[in-house]
């Protein structure tokens, strides 16, 4: 039996910098316990699809913290455990607890971050399809583009866009399918879409919009339009699903993902949830959201051990998102949901504009792509100057 103050379930990004955070705030040595049924110590996600899968970064050099740090501050670290039961009842004699086969974990407090997982294809010969969530799962995507010469990347979203970028520059002849009329639909505009579709066609990647995947039989992909494309490797980036079993066995509040409050409190006591798992009330936008990138999770983890080291503030974000694809980088901020017009600075047709998502003069959202410095910095606080 394990027994700590707090224990973070879950080995991602909010466990890696939740770790730090407590650190700087003045954890003692025993108080905290990362309990993960991954392999790895806690390490970044963006360079996945990116550094990583490219060859470019190793494990050691992705990882948020390097072995000492947890030996050094004296933090649990629990690699492989599969928790199978939450134990929220605050027995008298057992108290509040995980429960990992023989194993015994009790705590005070516990933040769930157990993230997500990723949706799969839902169509015959799809277990031969690749998915990209872990660093063995990029490992595995990695050394497999290393011998493919034509891959089908299916996905019109971040990842299958980072995906298709990578696959095009390793050489791969490479197609991008996607059910949507347009790439990264529920962000791009119209304008957007078309100008990123021919930066990638101009890079030899070709499109399949409109387009669902019938089948996987062998090197052949039968394709919802009718056609077949040739493909010795096939690689889904198609959305995730919150990983909420444990929550909800535990009885604690689950809808679309695990709900919390302002200050990442679950339904239970001296129980929070953070990073992708979270559907949390964004005090900025006055609606709930559940969002599924890096930026999330380091700001939430950050969060939730400075509000457990004394710090009361409710969580505040703008919801924040970037890619790199080919020599390109953008960023994104807000939430266009509530725009009523869209505006541009520089030219949208090229690859250097930013985009403003307007509700009467405010703006609500912001995109940008190779733009003067204080363009950027204005989008980041979103922070509309008329032309």
């Amino acid at each position: 039996m394990r027994e700590y103050r707090t224990i973070l379930l879950g080995g991602g990004m909010v466990s890696g910098y939740a770790a730090k955070e407590f650190v700087e705030a003045g954890l003692k040595g025993g108080e905290l316990g990362i309990v993960s049924a991954d392999s790895a110590l806690p390490y970044e996600r963006p360079p996945l699809s990116k550094g990583f899968l490219s060859g470019k970064e190793n494990e050691r050099s992705i990882l948020i913290s390097q072995e000492e740090f947890y030996r050094e501050h004296d933090i649990g670290v629990h690699l492989n455990v599969k928790v199978e039961r939450i134990d929220i009842n605050d027995n008298p004699v057992a108290g509040k607890r995980l429960m990992a086969g023989e194993e015994e974990f009790r705590f005070q407090n516990l933040v769930l971050a157990t993230g997500a997982t990723p949706r799969t294809l839902d169509a015959p010969g799809a277990d031969r399809v690749l998915y990209l969530r872990s660093l063995d799962d990029s490992a595995r995507l990695r050394d497999r583009l290393k011998s493919s010469k034509k891959v089908l990347v299916v996905g019109g979203g971040f990842i299958g866009m980072e995906v298709a970028s990578q696959s095009a520059q390793l050489g791969c002849d490479t197609t991008l399918a996607f059910p949507e009329e347009r790439v990264m639909k529920k962000l791009f505009t119209p304008e957007m879409a078309r100008t990123f579709q021919k930066y990638y066609e101009d890079r030899g990647v070709h499109f399949a919009p409109n387009t669902k995947i019938e089948s996987v039989r062998g090197n052949s992909v039968d394709l919802s339009d009718g056609r077949k494309a040739e493909a010795d490797l096939v690689v889904a980036g198609i959305g995730v699903t919150p990983v909420t079993e444990l929550a909800a066995a535990a009885g604690i509040d689950v809808q679309n993902g695990i709900v919390v409050n302002e200050f990442l409190e679950t339904s239970a006591a001296n129980v929070y949830a953070a990073g992708d798992v979270a559907n949390y009330p964004d005090t900025l936008f006055g609606k709930r959201r559940r969002v599924e990138h890096w930026d999330n999770a380091v700001k939430q983890g950050q969060y939730v051990a400075r509000h457990l080291s004394g710090r009361p503030e409710r969580f505040e974000n703008i919801p924040y998102f970037f890619s790199d694809i080919f020599d390109l980088s953008y960023e994104f901020w807000g939430d266009t949901s509530g725009a009523e017009r869209t505006e541009y600075k520089g030219d949208v047709n090229s690859t250097s504009f930013s985009a403003w998502w307007l509700k009467g003069n405010r703006a609500v959202a912001a995109f940008v792509i190779n733009r003067p410095d204080a363009e950027r910095d204005a989008a980041s606080r979103l922070e509309w100057e008329q032309k």
